[in-house]
């Protein structure tokens, strides 16, 4: 920990340039082999080799360090990528699922109970069976299961399932883009980057529109109820925040509350995750200091959780904006 917010500080720091990246390289050598694993620390030392190289060899063993992250959906492949100028490349499209394989996850009595479960209202007894039964399956059985969760409209068990196979990845299980016409007309009239909002929903709730978190965010985006109202008299909405579950009711709130947190962090989508997490008071004082990329402010989050958290919904952004055909 005393390494990674030593790496953290040098990032933040208005030293020069080749002093801020020395210490960042410094803190990031003495890293144990298990912690070097971490792809944040694999980016970082490759921003930091190539902003302090002198010769082609340096520069060289940069390049392969990203070139090593650069493949796969996670938000350091896609910064590595972008580093070397391009768009992260998305996994190749898995064969289909054959008849035997689907009948087999459909007949699994774990895999029916865990559903069943979920679908009466006992989502987290549903989710532990369903969990339970996943144990030792294999990639083509685990995008079987998950194909079983998608096709009954159950997208968290949908995509958390498809996110456990290790070498197949089935972009349409794990970035599943249900109510996509309601979500994208939304996100249009708000002057929103669609693919932000399905980036932002797959984190909030998986797209569960009836989710209700502990402390009481409620609906596809995840909204507490003093929000709801709040966003509404802002927004000059006119709507009955107690239909807050309602779909296009959450969306049309959603969707007010995420433009005007962008508006108000000029337009960064960091920042405004962040602040969607973490409600808004905190981004502002965590953007005091010298002016710093977005990925290094972002690495700067304070807490485990928003840190998380911001990185996975720009992760799925970028991503959804490929699907999309449009540009990240």
């Amino acid at each position: 920990d005393t390494l990674a917010w030593s790496v953290r500080a040098a990032l933040r720091t208005s030293r020069l340039d080749r002093e801020r990246w020395g210490a960042v390289l410094q803190a990031i050598e003495l890293m144990s082999p298990a912690e070097l694993r971490d792809p944040a620390w694999t980016y970082w030392k490759a921003r930091a080799l190539n902003a302090r190289a002198r010769s082609d060899a340096e520069r060289s063993e940069a390049v392969a360090l990203l070139d090593s992250l650069s493949t796969g959906v996670g938000y350091y492949p896609q910064l590595a990528a972008h580093e070397r100028g391009r768009l992260p490349g998305l996994p190749a499209p898995v064969a289909a699922l054959t008849d035997a394989e689907r009948e087999a996850a459909a007949q699994h009595p774990g895999l029916q109970r865990g559903l069943r479960m979920a679908q009466i209202g006992l989502r987290d007894e549903g989710r532990r069976e369903w969990n339970y039964s996943l144990r030792g399956l294999s990639d083509r059985e685990l995008l079987a299961a998950a194909h079983q969760a998608c096709a009954a409209q159950d997208w968290q068990l949908c995509i958390n399932t498809s996110e456990r196979s290790k070498e197949l990845v089935d972009l349409r299980q794990r970035y599943p883009m249900p109510w996509q016409d309601t979500i994208t007309a939304r996100a249009t009239e708000r002057g929103l980057d669609p693919a932000l909002v399905f980036g932002l929903i797959r984190q909030e709730t998986r797209f569960i529109a009836m989710l209700r978190s502990s402390a009481g965010a409620t609906g596809l985006m995840q909204l507490m109820p003093a929000t709801a109202r709040w966003t509404a008299r802002k927004g000059g909405l006119d709507l009955r925040t107690d239909q807050v579950t309602d779909v296009d009711v959450n969306l049309r709130l959603g969707t007010t509350y995420l433009k005007l947190l962008l508006d108000d962090f000029a337009g960064s989508q960091a920042m405004a995750a962040a602040a969607y997490n973490a409600g808004p008071g905190r981004p502002r004082r965590w953007r005091e200091g010298p002016v710093i990329d977005a990925a290094a402010w972002t690495e700067n989050i304070p807490f485990n959780e928003t840190r998380d958290y911001v990185k996975k919904v720009l992760a799925n952004a970028a991503v959804y904006a490929q699907l999309l055909g449009a540009a990240p």
